[in-house]
């Protein structure tokens, strides 16, 4: 993993695994939201593992596909809500964090 702080209380990284939430947990995170389609990519792990695992730490998760279309307004909608619901440091993963950097920004512009 390539943790990237975007402020105190947002971080992103690329595509998590299964393993990888013991870590991100340690290194005190308390939510994490996917930006990331189920499928995209060959060998992937499907949101629903990785949110079985999130769920047996405590972490709060949450799936905002961001497609081929880019950040939409259903898309920073869903961000909003997860920053209004969820403690942070918050940590949002995608294949290389641009997605979710880009919601994020989005995100913050709406609130």
């Amino acid at each position: 993993m390539n943790i990237r702080p975007i402020d105190e209380d947002y971080s992103v990284t690329g595509q998590i695994s299964v393993q990888d939430l013991d870590d991100i947990k340690a290194l005190g995170f308390k939510s994490i939201v996917c930006h990331r389609p189920d499928g995209e990519e060959h060998g992937q792990p499907d949101f629903a593992a990785i949110e079985a695992r999130a769920k047996e730490l405590g972490l709060a998760i949450r799936h905002i596909p961001v497609g081929p279309m880019g950040v939409t307004p259903d898309a920073v909608a869903a961000m909003v809500d997860a920053l209004d619901d969820f403690e942070r440091p918050m940590l949002g993963y995608c294949r290389s964090g641009a997605r979710s950097t880009a919601t994020y920004e989005h995100s913050l512009r709406q609130r």
